[in-house]
């Protein structure tokens, strides 16, 4: 008897740790003031603004938002853009993604977020 509450216990704490995973809020982890974002972020951030220009082909490309970290959208809301990181020879674990926003234009929505671990988690930018 014993054994099998150990069982019972031990599925529930499994069931309930997936369950919590897989529905896991669709926030961001917390918040950055753009003034402390690096100057590389800062920097990518003007460009977004103005519509460029971008140093990587992929800058402007479609964020799926798979991680599903960020609130949920339709597909297309949200842009990635490549932060420089000194010293990486690719396009580096830095990013800063972009939601259309109620203006329907990453330039002027005012929604950014930076990630600084290739998506594992996201701070929005306050401005």
């Amino acid at each position: 008897m014993k054994q099998l509450a150990s069982a019972f216990l031990a599925l529930c704490l499994i069931t309930t740790g997936v369950s919590a995973w897989a529905g896991r809020a669709a926030t961001p982890v917390g918040e950055i003031a753009a003034a402390a974002l690096p100057a590389e972020a800062r920097a990518v951030l003007a460009s977004i603004k103005a519509g460029g220009p971008f140093a990587y082909a992929k800058d402007g490309s479609v964020f799926g938002n798979r991680e599903k970290l960020l609130p949920p959208r339709r597909r297309g809301y949200y842009r990635e853009y490549t932060v420089k990181t000194p010293g990486a020879r690719d396009r580096g674990a830095r990013r800063i993604v972009a939601g259309e926003g109620a203006s329907g234009d990453v330039r002027s929505s005012g929604e950014y977020y930076y990630s600084d671990d290739h998506y594992n988690s996201f701070r929005r930018i306050r401005e």
